[in-house]
């Protein structure tokens, strides 16, 4: 499934937050969707077209119930994280996680304490590649 994934676009902001939500709930129907988006809430039927969208990108299915229809998320939370970190690190950082861990150290204040994070799961990590 990853590799059909990686041809996809990074998802909207708008797509991305419904995404967010139907992670969280699991599944739901757009009513209980909308419970979850916060204010200001988009109009059910926004709400609506933005999952349509995300069904025809192939990120949601759903289970029909008459004309009712329950969303599921096809794509996972870390599926998606995976692609959009590389798709990150590719574009911006010239395929190099040390640049990205370089930028992050030098421009967004990376405590001594989320260093010392990184670099002990990098050390549980080694065995691992």
């Amino acid at each position: 499934m990853y590799v059909y994934f990686m041809n996809q676009k990074e998802l909207t902001k708008a797509e991305e937050q419904v995404m967010q939500i139907l992670w969280k709930i699991r599944k739901g129907f757009v009513k209980d969707i909308l419970e979850e988006v916060p204010q200001p809430k988009p109009a059910y039927t926004t709400l609506s077209t933005i999952i349509r969208i995300l069904e025809k990108k192939g990120f949601v299915a759903y289970r029909a119930y008459g004309k009712t229809h329950e969303y599921y998320p096809l794509i996972s939370e870390e599926t998606y994280k995976k692609f959009i970190t590389e798709k990150l690190v590719s574009s911006y950082f010239g395929n190099s996680f040390k640049s990205l861990v370089s930028f992050f150290v030098e421009e967004k204040n990376l405590s001594l304490k989320e260093a010392d994070e990184i670099i002990r799961i990098i050390e549980a990590n080694k065995g691992q590649k």
